[in-house]
């Protein structure tokens, strides 16, 4: 991806610069949030708890809302390349002509909609955390609360309670707790100090004070109960809008790992092009860091919340190797452009291309992308993690497993992946 300064190898960028660079990567993973939207024609008046077609709900961040899912791979030449959904994307009050929230970014490609008679709604917003705020930029995130500050700023166990009174859902979805880990800080930081530092001399995030201070063992236990609390509001909500408890299915999923240790980069970290080119901008030691110590502990702070929330019958979709071998920069895959590739479309696209998209700083400004699409499962990553979803939904007998991918080709218009 290309950036708008060139900085010579060895060399520190100005200050100003840096200034600038930090402020563009502040609004990295961000997002806003929306009301809930549905994927089918307006249920009958009689349909609630345990009547009508069923439904599968997702909430949470933007790991399960949908974001950057625009996009079918990346390229440097030209947005067209990878435009599978448009500028409509994002759009999903009742007519698609618009968000119903600013920023929201639940795309029609989020892993809500399995189809197969199973209808689909999607409660969860990009940059959300375990409870609700109100972020810097003025956007509103409902968190897995019941939060209720009128005109249809609701929290999302609210959204659910109201929304599970008429539908007949059977499997709620649940992505949480990376948001109270400060992951987009953390990718901030890891990219700022990849672009204001030489090879030769490397300043890494993994060991900045920032960073460090999300993973000690006071935070991870703060975050595991508040991810606690979100998961027995999800309960609670359904226990509101008049389901036993075992008559739905809680499912959360934990996080992919969006980036390559260091032995899978394409490009080396000398120099600049691994962010100007691959807009991956992580040292190779960061990059390690990231697989063997942050995402881990992450996710077993998600998985351990699980277990400590008591709620009988709950399952666990494992995604943290789903996207092994079509992460961003990985030397399995490429740039369309670089693997002689024009479209999305053409054949072979789905194997060639990064599932993850690129980071993006103040080159973004001007173009069709967002910053707060950096470093999420694009468009053949959601279908891929809707495959995983359908999977877990199992015809209606919901089960938990690890889903990692089992195929070349498409099955269906998806990425070919297993449940195991």
């Amino acid at each position: 991806m290309a950036e708008p300064t060139t900085v010579p190898h060895g060399h520190r960028l100005p200050v100003r610069l840096r200034r600038r660079l930090r402020y563009a990567a502040a609004g990295l993973l961000a997002g806003a949030v929306a009301v809930a939207t549905v994927a089918a024609a307006t249920p009958a008046a009689a349909d609630g708890p345990g009547v009508g077609a069923p439904w599968v709900a997702s909430l949470g961040d933007s790991y399960i809302s949908g974001e950057a899912g625009r996009w079918a791979g990346n390229s440097n030449v030209s947005s067209s390349y990878v435009d599978a959904l448009g500028p409509t994307a994002y759009f999903d009050n009742a007519a698609r002509t618009a968000e119903q929230i600013a920023r929201c970014h639940r795309s029609w490609a989020a892993s809500a909609y399995i189809g197969g008679g199973v209808n689909g709604v999607d409660l969860a917003c990009s940059g959300a955390k375990t409870s609700t705020y109100t972020d810097s930029s003025g956007y509103f995130k409902p968190g897995l609360d019941f939060y209720d500050g009128g005109s249809g700023r609701r929290g999302q166990a609210r959204m659910l309670q109201d929304f599970a009174t008429g539908h007949n859902v059977r499997m709620v979805v649940v992505s949480i707790g990376g948001n109270d880990f400060n992951f987009a800080s953390i990718v901030q930081s890891c990219v700022t100090d990849f672009l204001t530092s030489p090879s030769w001399w490397p300043d890494y995030c993994y060991d900045d004070s920032s960073v460090k201070a999300n993973f000690t063992s006071t935070n991870v236990t703060a975050v595991r109960g508040r991810i606690v609390t979100a998961l027995t509001n999800v309960r609670q909500a359904m226990r509101n809008a008049g389901y036993a408890d075992g008559s739905w299915t809680l499912v959360v999923q934990d996080y992919p790992s969006p980036i390559p240790p260091a032995s899978g980069f394409r490009y080396s970290q000398s120099g600049y092009t691994r962010q100007s080119t691959g807009g991956c901008g992580f040292w190779n030691r960061d990059a390690d860091w990231a697989n063997a110590t942050a995402l881990p502990t992450i996710n077993s702070t998600v998985k351990s919340a699980v277990t400590a929330s008591g709620i009988a019958g709950a399952k666990i979709l494992e995604l943290q190797s789903a996207f092994n071998g079509r992460r961003l920069c990985e030397n399995t895959v490429g740039l369309l452009e670089e693997k002689g590739l024009t479209s999305w479309t053409q054949a072979g696209a789905v194997d060639k291309s990064e599932w993850i998209d690129q980071i993006r700083t103040v080159s973004t400004l001007g173009s069709n992308y967002y910053v707060q699409e950096s470093l999420h499962p694009n468009y053949w990553g959601q279908l891929a993690e809707r495959s995983c979803v359908r999977q877990v939904w199992n015809g209606g007998t919901p089960r938990g497993g690890t889903c990692t991918i089992s195929g070349s080709g498409l099955l269906a218009g998806e990425p070919r992946m297993a449940l195991s």
